[in-house]
């Protein structure tokens, strides 16, 4: 489970760790990375491990008698078991490795969506979804005839929970959402959500990709069925996620891909499955991915989930009141007490490229467009909107360039 640390959270130290941010986009200019809602920067510790991994242990894992197969299972297993133990999961075993928090949630829509669920049952999802929420919903209801229902998202940028409490009157057979927009910044009560799912027998699946990297989760207290999270949002590599099932619901879920690894006996025209999680981990998997996201989570708990969380706060409330100062510039989401460290905005008559490609010139990255979440801005009848998102290694300094460049984006445009 995430844990304390007992020293000073020093953003200037935190900084040090990653090398680049040490990086000038142009003479003179810094970088100014306000993006980690679409991937984390990677600290030394992380980039240091996997080199290792490639130099010193490089082989293949599971099968392996000799010293580097075994150094490689090692490595890969104790990743495995660190990570289980940062989101206080039951038991490893029910930790599978993914390529990221797209693939689990296909994972399950294919494997344990299949098994099942048949026509005419429902899957209650939330307007605020990642189209990695959504999409394989569409996909599997498109297949089996299944009804998709959808909680509202209210003006302030919350769900609607009485109309989730009509909804569940529907019976459906599953409930999944995100567990912070990555649009609003919206922290959903989860909770509570599960619980009341549970309450109609519904099995509840939650993307936990933007949650995972920046405050404290633990799944035994959620008591959620699916959850899945990816390591590049939390300081670790790209190409590698993590699904954490429930175990009984695992071990009758049918495999999701087939290949060497996921059997334990192979005939011509039959096989016999592995155990979990191997079953889910077709091929030869992410090793050194594996253990970069390991390495990423010892540096998530040497600092603290707790400190991490506060610092986010702090640089979001006063993102939040010096965008005040910015005219003709609408927020979106909940107040700053209610959102995580991700701010979306549009700028009246600026595109909301126009806003990142003139920040891109002072060195200033933040995201643009839909994010992912199409149908959320179709909601609000925006087309695009910029996105400004912060992690632990975000300062003061980077927020007041940020509202410095906003001010020169109206200014070229007035």
């Amino acid at each position: 489970m995430t844990g304390n640390s007992n020293t000073r959270f020093d953003v200037q130290q935190v900084r040090g760790d990653f090398p680049v941010l040490a990086r000038e986009i142009r003479p003179g200019i810094p970088l100014t990375y306000l993006d980690s809602a679409a991937t984390s920067q990677k600290p030394e510790t992380v980039i240091q491990a996997m080199s290792t991994y490639y130099q010193e242990n490089n082989a293949n894992i599971h099968r392996g008698i000799h010293k580097l197969a075994e150094e490689a299972t090692l490595a890969y297993e104790t990743a495995r078991e660190k990570i289980a133990r940062f989101i206080n999961a039951p038991a490893a075993d029910q930790l599978i490795f993914t390529r990221n928090t797209t693939e689990s949630i296909n994972l399950v829509a294919y494997s344990w969506g299949r098994k099942y669920l048949s026509a005419g049952d429902r899957i209650l999802l939330t307007e605020m979804e990642h189209h990695s929420n959504l999409i394989p919903w569409q996909l599997i209801a498109g297949e089996l005839d299944l009804v998709l229902d959808f909680i509202p998202v209210t003006s302030e940028g919350n769900l609607d929970l009485d109309v989730y409490h009509d909804l569940l009157k529907k019976n459906p057979k599953l409930v999944a959402l995100t567990h912070m927009s990555n649009v609003l910044g919206t922290i959903n009560p989860l909770k509570e959500i599960i619980r009341n799912a549970k309450s109609v027998g519904a099995i509840t699946l939650v993307d936990g990709a933007q949650s995972v990297p920046h405050f404290p989760v633990d799944i035994a207290n959620l008591e959620v069925d699916f959850y899945a999270f990816s390591a590049h949002k939390m300081c670790g590599p790209t190409g590698i996620g993590a699904l954490y099932g429930r175990k009984d619901l695992l071990e009758n879920m049918p495999p999701f891909l087939g290949g060497g690894e996921m059997i334990k006996r192979v005939e011509l025209r039959s096989f016999k499955a592995n155990d979990i999680p191997h079953k889910f981990e077709a091929g030869t998997p992410a090793i050194a991915e594996a253990v970069g996201f390991g390495a990423a989570v010892d540096y998530l708990l040497e600092i603290g989930m707790d400190r991490i969380e506060e610092h986010e706060k702090l640089l979001t409330n006063y993102t939040l009141e010096k965008l005040l100062d910015v005219p003709d510039l609408t927020v979106l989401g909940p107040p700053a007490e209610e959102k995580g460290g991700v701010v979306a905005f549009y700028i009246k008559d600026i595109h909301a490229h126009d806003v990142a490609q003139i920040l891109d010139g002072d060195g200033i990255a933040v995201r643009a467009g839909h994010h992912c979440a199409q149908p959320l801005h179709t909601k609000f009848n925006l087309p695009a909107t910029t996105r400004a998102s912060m992690y632990l290694y975000n300062t003061i300094e980077d927020i007041d360039r940020f509202i410095a460049g906003l001010q020169k984006v109206r200014d070229i445009f007035k």
